[in-house]
């Protein structure tokens, strides 16, 4: 079974480099910013997925990891993916897609409550270039009144 890269999985590869990042996260209303920087190194696997391994700081100071792959479903006509992280037993399964424009991806997932760990909410990561170096990534929670709350960015600058 032999797949060849689509139009969508070549948007993707522009991802496939080594990264570093800083990032500014709100833990709560009243909260003070949480910020640390990073690094990711994204590979290509047969042209169809990309694997991303970040690493960076939690807010205590301990190292984090985090891996994420990104694909493509031509049945599907969706992005796909998941993000595993070291702070957590979360499987998040990403479900996306791309803007007219091509700059834009966006990624559905389900994941725990920020507020109450026993229950799920609906979540959203958005990963914008602004140019072949330099991708932002957003997300945010979709809160009980209906309305998306954003909670954190991190700016990608590529380094090779």
């Amino acid at each position: 079974m032999q797949t060849e890269p689509q139009r969508e999985h070549h948007w993707l590869q522009k991802l496939v480099g080594e990264w570093t990042s800083e990032m500014e996260a709100c833990m709560g209303p009243d909260q003070p910013p949480m910020t640390s920087k990073g690094s990711e190194v994204v590979r290509s696997l047969g042209g169809l997925w990309t694997v991303g391994e970040g690493k960076g700081e939690m807010p205590d100071g301990k190292p984090a990891t985090m891996i994420m792959t990104l694909g493509y479903d031509p049945l599907k006509k969706r992005y796909v993916g998941t993000w595993i992280g070291s702070m957590m037993t979360h499987l998040w399964i990403y479900d996306g897609e791309l803007d007219a424009a091509e700059k834009v991806l966006t990624l559905n997932a389900e994941g725990p409550s920020m507020l109450n760990p026993n229950s799920m909410m609906q979540y959203k990561d958005v990963i914008e270039f602004k140019n072949d170096d330099h991708r932002i990534l957003t997300s945010h929670s979709l809160g009980e009144d209906g309305k998306w709350t954003h909670f954190m960015t991190a700016q990608y600058h590529r380094t090779k």
